[in-house]
């Protein structure tokens, strides 16, 4: 075993012994030039460590990991920014069948196949009966999900202007694999919610004050959404729509006054609205929301950090996330 000396064990710094002694000395920076306020909490050595920059490279995305110091070799882990439209092509693809099938099971008594009543029960430990109805709930969440896919997609392909960075080849195999979970847990949470053998009520006699809640806030948030991003892509184009740069421009006018990402505060009321539409008693659907949160959060904070950097006269006033708040 290695004896390392007294002054590299009582300053920490054997915690990365083995980096500094390798060929990769060369190649990394023990300082990014975006360092995030809550990662200023952590020690020291942590921030010197091999392992702070490969968490810097998994949680960030996009322009945030332009200036983002790497080990030459991190880059084959890359993938285009811009496939982020495979995921919603996923998700159309995939929660697209869920919701047929949901259709089916409620309007023409056809009983889900065995393969997904087999999942669904491994997933919550509780058997699926063939009687099993969705609620009105699930299947207006899944209608929703549905709905903001095939925009998201749209949006993606016709609108947004990509630069060309990149996303790491972990957060494109999670992003693929998170709507297919995502469509699994609308059926899991219905299942948990209302048991076996529950054939429901009308449907109309379902409807009430939390899905209309839920329909107008989901609406105006992908109002506010699709315009956000409409004005990302302008900053890149011109009158004539033609792509003119692809450099980071500051963005101004309207939600972008009040908060640096306002795309990702609507992203979040999104997934508010669909807990709303399920019933607002999932726990489970609350769980997805705070971990859409604290995503959309993370990346909104990046950002924000990002603009403030760069852009010298960036307001000061501007929050990253949620206007008045964060």
């Amino acid at each position: 075993m290695t004896k390392f000396p007294r002054s590299i064990r009582k300053s920490g710094y054997w915690l990365r012994w083995d980096i500094w002694r390798s060929p990769l000395v060369d190649e990394m920076t023990y300082f990014t030039p975006h360092v995030s306020r809550v990662s200023l909490l952590l020690p020291k050595v942590f921030l010197k460590s091999y392992a702070y920059f490969l968490f810097q490279d998994l949680i960030r995305y996009g322009k945030t990991k332009e200036n983002l110091r790497r080990v030459t070799w991190q880059s084959v882990l890359d993938v285009p920014k811009r496939w982020f439209w495979h995921f919603y092509a996923v998700s159309i693809v995939w929660n697209g069948v869920l919701l047929v099938l949901s259709v089916n099971r409620l309007l023409v008594d056809q009983p889900y196949p065995v393969w997904l009543t087999e999942i669904v029960g491994l997933l919550t430990g509780v058997p699926v009966s063939s009687s099993q109805v969705p609620q009105v709930s699930a299947l207006l969440v899944q209608v929703l999900l549905w709905v903001h896919s095939l925009r998201r997609l749209l949006e993606s392909l016709f609108i947004s202007v990509f630069s060309d960075g990149a996303i790491h080849i972990v957060q494109y195999i999670f992003g693929l694999g998170y709507y297919i979970i995502l469509g699994l847990t609308v059926i899991c949470a219905d299942h948990l919610l209302n048991g076996n053998g529950i054939h429901g009520l009308p449907l109309l006699s379902q409807l009430g004050l939390c899905h209309v809640a839920g329909v107008t806030i989901f609406t105006w948030a992908i109002i506010l959404q699709h315009r956000s991003l409409v004005q990302l892509a302008r900053l890149r184009t011109g009158d004539s729509g033609t792509v003119e740069t692809l450099a980071h421009r500051m963005p101004s006018g309207g939600w972008f006054d009040l908060v640096s990402c306002p795309h990702y505060f609507a992203e979040c009321l999104i997934y508010v609205s669909m807990s709303l539409v399920s019933g607002g008693c999932s726990i489970t659907w609350w769980l997805v929301v705070l971990y859409v949160l604290f995503c959309q959060a993370l990346a909104a904070q990046l950002c924000h950090e990002f603009y403030r950097s760069k852009f010298k006269s960036y307001p000061k006033y501007r929050k990253a996330f949620i206007p008045f708040v964060l």
